[in-house]
């Protein structure tokens, strides 16, 4: 299927690895151009190559988007090197270590916080107007099931619950303008490098066969192959009509009937 996006321009944060780099590289299939951001320079380094190998102008950014200023001026270099945004897919975040409600400080909240959500926030404010003008966007922005129900630490289902209703907000306010805002709700996904990969490592075989057992009815854990596919396919001409959805790619491991 032709997603007639060749020659658009995306910028993918914490796209160095993981679920970022997998929609990097499903974009660039595509035969977009485009842009990663991520804190450590090697593995952005060897992700930028990736992306150059598959034919398509590349541009590759160190930043932590926690700081805003850092972030502004992220997104104001990368549109000066490619051109105009067209995608934006908002992927960096993390639980950073925090815990329940009680456990977890205010600061540990607004870490959390600043990561997952005030940093998709920002660079939606950055690049939604020119989408408007233009007439064509996408905003992906990557939650978690765990935005949607119960299930990790209170910090991080704050936030993505959070940045489910700004992208339903955000796509009601834009929805006749030809600009789409919607998000992607993974569940346990494991990659190199992961929170599910240190899980593995940090528990016995046996205690990890019983939380398999027990939450993933696929009987593993998800890969990032289907999120960057799921990426590049709301980003497509073919998803005009989908508009504040968020669609889980989980397998089959959340429980809410919406």
């Amino acid at each position: 299927m032709d997603l007639g996006i060749k020659g658009k321009n995306a910028l993918v944060t914490g796209g160095s690895r993981g679920l970022g780099r997998q929609a990097a590289l499903a974009l660039a299939r595509e035969g977009v151009n485009v842009a990663i951001c991520a804190r450590g320079k090697d593995r952005l380094d060897e992700t930028a190559n990736e992306l150059k190998a598959l034919g398509v102008n590349v541009s590759a950014s160190v930043a932590d988007l926690g700081d805003a200023a850092a972030a502004e001026a992220m997104y104001e270099r990368t549109a000066g090197e490619l051109g105009s945004i067209d995608i934006l897919v908002n992927n960096v975040g993390g639980s950073m270590g925090t815990s329940d409600l009680l456990s977890s400080s205010v600061d540990d909240f607004q870490k959390v916080m600043d990561v997952n959500l005030w940093s998709a926030v920002r660079l939606m404010k950055q690049a939604l107007p020119g989408m408007k003008e233009r007439g064509w966007g996408r905003v992906i922005n990557i939650a978690s099931i765990y935005g949607r129900e119960w299930g990790g630490t209170a910090p991080y289902m704050t936030a993505k619950a959070a940045m489910i209703a700004a992208t339903k907000s955000a796509a009601m306010t834009l929805a006749s303008t030809g600009v789409t805002v919607n998000a992607i709700a993974p569940g346990s996904i494991l990659f190199p490098g992961g929170s599910w990969e240190r899980f593995m490592n940090n528990n016995t075989p046996e205690a990890v066969e019983e939380f398999i057992a027990r939450n993933l009815p696929a009987g593993k854990f998800g890969w990032p192959e289907p999120i960057g596919a799921t990426v590049a396919f709301l980003a497509s001409q073919h998803a005009d009509l989908i508009m504040g959805a968020c669609i889980n790619v989980d397998g089959g491991q959340s429980h809410n009937l919406f």
